[in-house]
Order: structure tokens, then sequence, then C-alpha cells
């Protein structure tokens, strides 16, 4: 599978507003952007809004079958950051960074969808609790079924499988096997 990976940073706001980080905006972003990706029959992956150092950032992760390019991120942060701007009262009063990129090669695999679709994929996935004194594992994903993952996975030299179910799952993404 070959990923291009695009990004677009851009000023969205030029206020100095120091005021903390409302629940709703990853929410009313979310809301705001979905049209435009379905638009383009692009997918949604992620909307995040996050502090670093000084600045805010409002990240819209974006991909389609085959990769997402530079133009596709550019277009999506056109359009999205043309209706954030026409919107009363603004959802983000404080400064921040807009940017539209895909979700890399190592993607977060966030619903079941998500995993259904990377099925013979090589994933990392991290658990709530240990399973033999392991909670990371790192290998090809044979199943999801029933709720249920079957990861084909090295211990040592041997392959093992692992089978846990969705909730067990912490976090999952796709992963680049070394």
């Amino acid at each position: 599978m070959s990923e291009q990976r695009c990004s677009l940073f851009l000023l969205a706001k030029y206020n100095s507003g120091g005021s903390s980080l409302s629940n709703n905006v990853v929410e009313k972003v979310t809301e705001l952007v979905q049209p435009i990706v379905d638009r383009h029959n692009f997918e949604l992956v992620e909307v995040e809004f996050v502090k670093e150092g000084q600045g805010w950032f409002l990240r819209v992760y974006i991909d389609k079958d085959g990769g997402i390019n530079i133009e596709e991120c550019a277009m999506v942060s056109d359009e999205l950051s043309e209706i954030l701007d026409q919107q009363d009262p603004d959802p983000i009063p404080q400064a921040y960074f807009l940017e539209v990129s895909s979700p890399g090669a190592e993607r977060p695999l966030k619903t079941e969808q998500d995993l259904k679709k990377a099925i013979g994929e090589y994933i990392h996935i991290s658990l709530y609790a240990s399973i033999n004194k392991q909670k990371v594992f790192e290998g090809y994903l044979k199943s999801f079924e029933n709720n249920e993952l079957v990861l084909d996975y090295l211990d040592k030299t041997r392959h093992k499988e692992l089978k846990v179910t969705y909730d067990q799952i912490a976090f999952a993404r796709l992963a680049i096997k070394i």
C-alpha cells in the first residue's frame, strides 16, 4: 500500500486569546468538516485540538483509498477555513494553527470498521490488561469478527496467535514492520 503523506499548515486566527480549551471544539469542527470530506469522497479519520508549547493546533486527518495528496489536503483546508471564518459565535476564540493532513503510515485504528479494513495488515495493539505479562503486541491482523480480533505475532522466533475482544484493546494502529 503506497501512501503519500501531506500536511498543510495555516495560521487560522491572529487574535491572542488565552481561553481554556472548549470540550465542544472537536465536536463542532467534526460537524463542519464531515460534509466537506463526504462531498469529495474522503474519509474523516480524526479531528484533534491540542495545545503544544505556546500554540494551539486544530488537526484534521483525512484519507482515501490509495492515500491522500497535498492538493486534496489544501482543498479541504481552504473549504474548512472559509466555513470556520463564517461561524458566529466563533467556535475557537483563541489563536490556532489549522493542519489538514493524511493520518500517516501508522494511522490509528479507532473503530471496528477501521479494524475490518486492516485485516491482513501489520498492526500494533495495546491492551488495557496484560496477557501473560504483556500488554503490547505487533503482528498481522488475521481476522476481526464477532467482536474478536485474531493477531498472528512473533514470540521470539515462534508464530503465536492472540485472540482478544474489541473492548480489551486500549489503542490500535497500523505499524511498520522492521
